[in-house]
């Protein structure tokens, strides 16, 4: 069979080097060096000529060559179609197993042909086949690894040469036990009177727990096993076998195979990391052929299963109150079922740790009691020694939850919370754990919030004696300023205080995804808010959400980044009302501009203080003042034609003003600035806009002496003056001298 590294170098692309062996990266071949050529492929019919040319064929002069974009286009399709047949002829892609051995191969390859690479957890004698990933975090379940060299599986070394160029002897199932590793299966066998079986002519599979999996099994069991090795060991060997050669390509994720043992069946999982589970034993040495068969050596000694995920839950004594809950939330049948899932099972313990008025609640809601159970059901079966680093899986509830390890421990969402694993179902598996795991969407508002970045906003609600909203079944979105907000202190709780914190609950419970830009709110203080969507940012209000929505059973909790400030009025009433803006108003009153900002819009307005006004020279601000053309210009720079809150300035926004010309608006370190004038107050809102107080007076640039119209910009002039020093060479030149001349006296005006 052809590989894809054959087939690049038979199909070829001109101007190549002359090897016949792969190239890195191409090679389908497991080993590294040279590999001999193939034959080469004939047409169809044809035969060769003594010259070495197939019949026929011209000897013509070459064409000419190609030119060298040319070449290079036809290499690159030659490369994808010899790709493409070569993956074609060199069958399926390689399983998860056989990716990550081919890594390891990889890795060893400078040790010589056939080593590979492994991971050995240190102080133990567990080994793992690892991915790119696993190799370079150099780390299992948190803990430091040291990287070793042997021979892959099915080879083995020869005295005096590099690496393990020779083939492990091909022998009977019971010779090969011995030569794998299972040195205590195979003696087992022999005392069990299973070994003519095995050394016999057929076709099996065995599935071997090496030499520390039957020493590490209790010694009572053991005991019940050797002291019967005609009926109880002999009946446990043949459970780990199967009646046909099945390699790992065979072992996909979720499927079972037929024991030799009354037929129960043996569950399988072949997980995207490469490990491989028989009943939640792990692969370590796969794909060790015999003449009769194969050995896959495994590093548990396996037990039957016949119970369902359910059958475990209604016999198990510690699964009490989680029985009583699945028979309410009439899950029943989905634990019966033949599809494959992780019950996360929550002992009697975990629910006596839930606060009584909480689990009260939640198992007097069927949809909250649902959503419970569900988020305690992982979608596929996870195998303790399958996880050797964190990954996100998603329950049935549709939330993911982080299942990782340290250790031996499984964590869930870095809690090492679970008190026994791997209890194995023939529909998945069953791990027990001593707390319980509430969803999102089984919690109320109040306890969405209070053990996260938004406590204090929490205690403040409680404080104002709205604690109803967040723990009723009233359906209300909150708004909770984050933590930080109140670094400086939480302000006193006064009448205004709950008014306010009575403005942070929506009438109804949203999901950010589903808001747009200019949609109306309702809060039930009575107010309406404005949403606003920026590139960079989901606002309402002067708020803009910091973090993902969390979804509760009533109530959504959105996190945001400041206390919320209600419109009180239009931009005029707003300016009117506060004492620091009395010029500024007396000058739109003169411009005629009181209209603009009274009635419905969206403006974002600089609006400069009394400070800004009185540090223009007196002069210039009563020419000012008393030309209502140029203020009515002046002011109309101060105004942006869209509203524009803080949250949503970024390094940089332009601001089309209604005067024309663009404001140009920045934010670094928290600070906001326009044209590079910083901002003293930011977002304070009003019905058809939002204002920013600054203290200076804007210019537009038509307003600017260096950008005046009546002197036409002169480029070469501005380069003039920023030279550190006078040309020499210019002032020799005769074509030079007379424009150095003019440049310098235009700088003496």
């Amino acid at each position: 069979m052809l590989t894809p590294g054959y087939m690049f170098i038979w199909l070829g692309i001109r101007g190549g080097g002359g090897s016949c062996a792969p190239r890195p990266g191409g090679s389908a071949i497991p080993f590294p060096g040279p590999a001999p050529c193939p034959a080469p492929l004939r047409p169809s019919g044809s035969y060769l000529t003594a010259a070495g040319r197939p019949a026929g064929v011209s000897l013509a002069p070459p064409a000419p060559a190609p030119s060298p974009r040319r070449a290079m286009e036809r290499g690159v399709l030659l490369l994808a179609l010899a790709w493409a047949l070569g993956v074609t002829l060199s069958g399926a892609a390689k399983s998860p197993y056989q990716q990550v051995l081919q890594h390891s191969r990889l890795r060893g390859r400078q040790h010589g042909p056939n080593v590979c690479a492994v991971q050995k957890l240190l102080g133990t004698n567990r080994k793992y086949y690892t991915n790119c990933k696993q190799w370079y975090q150099r780390k299992v379940c948190g803990k430091s690894t040291m990287i070793s060299y042997e021979c892959c599986p099915g080879y083995e070394k020869v005295p005096g040469e590099k690496g393990c160029p020779a083939a492990l002897p091909l022998s009977n199932l019971y010779d090969t036990l011995g030569i794998v590793g299972a040195s205590t299966t195979q003696l087992y066998s022999d005392s069990s009177n299973l070994r003519p079986e095995i050394e016999g002519p057929g076709s099996f599979t065995i599935f071997a727990p090496n030499n520390e999996a039957w020493a590490a099994l209790p010694a009572e069991m053991l005991d019940s096993l050797v002291s019967n090795v005609n009926i109880e060991l002999l009946n446990a060997l043949r459970y780990h076998m199967v009646n046909r050669r099945v390699l790992t390509d065979e072992l996909k994720h979720g499927t079972s195979l037929p024991s030799m043992y009354q037929n129960i069946d043996l569950q399988i999982h072949h997980y995207p990391n490469g490990i491989v589970t028989v009943n939640c034993a792990r692969l370590l040495k796969a794909d060790h052929h015999a003449t009769n068969g194969v050995v896959h050596l495994i590093d548990k000694v396996i037990a039957t299963t016949t119970n369902t995920i359910q059958q475990i839950v209604e016999t198990n004594e510690n699964l009490e109150t989680l029985r009583a809950a699945v028979a309410a939330s009439d899950l029943n049948t989905l634990l019966e079922s033949d599809d494959q899932f992780t019950l996360l099972a929550p002992t009697n313990e975990a629910f006596e740790k839930i606060p009584q008025e909480t689990l009260n609640r939640i198992l007097g809601d069927p949809e909250a009691l649902k959503d419970l159970l569900n988020h305690h059901i992982l979608k596929s079966a996870m195998c303790a020694e399958a996880i050797i680093a964190g990954l996100s899986m998603e329950t049935l509830e549709g939330t993911m939850l982080e299942v990782g390890c340290t250790g031996d421990e499984l964590t869930l969402n870095g809690r090492a919370i679970i008190a026994e694993k791997d209890v194995l179902a023939v529909n998945g598996v069953v791990h027990f754990v001593n707390e319980l795991l509430i969803p999102d969407s089984a919690k109320t508002l109040f306890e969405l919030g209070k053990e996260s970045d938004v406590s204090t906003s929490i205690d403040l609600f409680r404080q104002a004696d709205l604690s109803s909203h967040l723990t009723g079944n009233e359906r209300v979105t909150l708004l909770a300023p984050v933590n930080i907000v109140f670094k400086d202190g939480t302000p006193p709780m006064n009448q205004n205080t709950k008014s306010l914190l009575l403005d942070h609950i929506l009438k109804e419970q949203l999901s950010s995804k589903y808001l747009y830009h200019g949609q109306k709110l309702e809060t039930l203080g009575g107010k309406e808010l404005r949403v606003f969507v920026y590139r960079n940012n989901l606002c309402i209000e002067n708020v803009c959400i910091a973090a993902h929505d969390r979804r509760g059973r009533f109530g959504t909790l959105f996190t945001v980044d400041k206390m919320l400030t209600p419109p009180a009025g239009t931009v005029m009433d707003v300016l009117k009302a506060d004492q620091r803006f009395t010029t500024l108003v007396a000058a739109i009153q003169s411009a005629g501009l009181m209209e603009t900002l009274n009635r419905p819009g969206t403006f974002t307005v600089f609006a400069p203080t009394n400070e800004a006004f009185q540090a223009m020279p007196q002069g210039e601000l009563n020419k000012l003042m008393g030309n209502a053309k140029e203020l009515a210009t002046i002011l109309k720079y101060h105004i942006g034609d869209e509203i524009l809150v803080s949250g949503a300035v970024g390094v940089l926004v332009r601001l089309k003003s209604l005067q024309g010309d663009k404001i140009e608006v920045t934010a670094k370190n928290n600070v906001v600035n326009v044209n590079k004038e910083p901002v003293a107050e930011t977002d304070i809102m009003a019905t058809n806009g939002v204002i920013y107080a600054v203290n200076a007076v804007l210019q537009p640039p038509a307003f600017r002496p260096q950008e005046r119209g009546d002197e036409p910009a002169d480029p070469a002039l501005e380069i003039f003056k920023q030279a550190s020093a006078l040309s020499k060479v210019s002032q020799r030149s005769a074509r030079l001298a007379p424009v150095y001349s003019r440049l310098l006296a235009r700088m003496k005006q």
